[in-house]
């Protein structure tokens, strides 16, 4: 009994230990420019993160110090927090499955469509109350201020791969026309009507383009491209976390049988 209690207690070591990739991600995304403004993905990462190192340190000190209502909470507790790992992951996964950005003629960087994310996505941002957060904190930041130093010529900046926030935000779109004279301050043209983002936009550093609804799908894009990065974490955490899970039920349970075929044992002589 004594050697199961030591192989389940090493088996919840490893899951104290594939909490800390979990929580680091949550923790990673709270640094990024798309979800340092907007805060939806990282605190439920990073509070599962720490329940199942809560949890996991529980089942190893109830395997240590054979406590078995302890070892029977992480059992209970390590297979709900699997099940809202796994849930997350297919969530991620399906809410930023579109949001490709659009190649536009003589342009390095892409173009952004909100039409091309999903619908819980755009919900994010659809609200003017909530925009006005994040507008706030995307125009605190210098996404926008850089690219004057680093470009003074227009072929310059039209062959820069510029990010999905500074594309969406920093400049007016393509299809409006507007002609170029720094990478923050462009001629409006004769006609502008030919989208609601081109009247939106204004040289006033403040402004630019950050009321555009390209701005809004720059951000998307963003948080789409943040997200994938953890969601891979969290798949290899997952996938590791279930392995652990099960041999730490079967190690549980072969210690049961041996205990009970023990006092059985006892019982006949």
């Amino acid at each position: 009994m004594a050697l199961s209690n030591n192989v389940i207690g090493a088996i919840n070591f490893i899951a104290v230990l594939l909490s800390i990739p979990i929580i680091g991600a949550g923790i990673w995304l709270t640094t990024e420019p798309a979800d340092s403004c907007v805060k939806i993905l990282q605190w439920p990462v990073i509070v599962l993160g720490v329940l199942v190192f809560v949890v996991a340190l529980a089942g190893f000190i109830g395997a240590f110090w054979r406590i078995p209502s302890l070892l029977v909470f992480y059992l209970v507790s390590m297979f709900v927090l699997i099940v809202l790992l796994v849930s997350l992951v297919i969530f991620v996964y399906a809410v930023t499955l579109r949001g490709h950005g659009d190649i536009e003629p003589n342009r390095s960087y892409l173009e952004y469509q909100m039409d091309d994310f999903s619908i819980w996505l755009r919900r994010r941002v659809r609200s003017s109350n909530k925009w006005d957060h994040i507008r706030s904190c995307i125009s605190s930041s210098n996404t926008c201020a850089e690219l004057n130093q680093r470009y003074r010529l227009a072929q310059d900046f039209f062959d820069a791969h510029l990010s999905p926030m500074q594309s969406g935000c920093c400049k007016p779109p393509t299809k409006c026309g507007y002609t170029f004279v720094n990478p923050t301050y462009w001629i409006s043209p004769i006609d502008n009507a030919a989208d609601k983002d081109c009247m939106q936009w204004s040289n006033e550093p403040t402004k630019l383009c950050y009321n555009c609804d390209s701005c809004k799908a720059g951000l998307l894009a963003t948080l789409r491209t943040e997200w994938r990065r953890a969601n891979v974490i969290l798949i290899v955490a997952v996938v590791a976390l279930i392995v652990v899970y099960l041999m730490g039920w079967f190690a549980f349970r072969n210690a049961k049988t041996e205990e009970l075929f023990r006092k059985y044992k006892q019982g006949y002589t």
